[in-house]
C-alpha cells in the first residue's frame, strides 16, 4: 500500500486577523505576566479577551505582531494556539451593532464568539468574529457594505 502525499487547502484569499489563544493556569498573576511579556519588545494588544474554565483561562489576543508575540508566549513557557477572525468596522450610530449581526444572520452565518477591538481602526469601533465560515462572513459583510479589516489595518491603527 503506498502512501501519498497529504495535500493541504490553499491559503484563504479574504482578509482575516490572527488571533492567537494563550493558556494559563487560573491563578493570580498569569495575566500580568502574558502582558509583560509583550512589555519588553515593541508588540502592542490591539484586542483581548479572557475566557475562565475553572482551573485554566484562555487569554484571546489580538496584536500587531502575531509570529513575533507567538515566539515569546511560547518562549515564556505558554501553550498557544492561533485562530482566523474577521474584523468588521462598526458603522456609526447606535445601530451599528444591529446591522452588522442582521448582516450576517441573513448570510446565516454562525458566530462563535466575538469581542471589541482595543484600538479604533480608521476612527471606528471594530469588532473581532470567530466564525465558522470566514469566507462566507467576509463576503456578506462587503454585500451589506460594511469594511472588513486585514491584519495590515490593525497595525496601522
Amino acid at each position: 500500500m503506498s502512501l501519498e502525499p497529504f495535500e493541504t487547502a490553499e491559503a484563504h484569499d479574504h482578509p482575516t486577523v490572527r488571533q492567537l489563544s494563550v493558556f494559563i493556569e487560573n491563578r493570580v498573576g498569569q495575566l500580568l505576566q502574558i502582558t509583560r511579556l509583550l512589555e519588553q519588545t515593541d508588540i502592542r494588544i490591539l484586542a483581548v479577551s479572557v475566557v475562565n474554565s475553572g482551573d485554566c483561562a484562555i487569554i484571546r489576543t489580538i496584536v500587531n505582531e502575531p509570529d513575533e508575540a507567538d515566539a515569546m508566549f511560547r518562549s515564556g513557557g505558554f501553550a498557544v494556539s492561533e485562530t482566523e477572525l474577521v474584523v468588521v468596522s462598526l458603522p456609526h450610530g447606535k445601530r451599528g451593532l444591529l446591522h452588522t449581526w442582521a448582516a450576517l444572520m441573513a448570510g446565516e452565518v454562525n458566530i462563535g464568539y466575538t469581542y471589541p477591538l482595543l484600538v479604533r481602526p480608521r476612527g471606528s469601533a471594530a469588532l473581532a468574529i470567530q466564525t465558522d465560515n470566514p469566507d462566507t462572513a467576509v463576503n456578506v459583510l462587503r454585500s451589506k457594505k460594511f469594511e472588513v479589516l486585514t491584519q495590515t489595518d490593525l497595525t496601522q491603527s
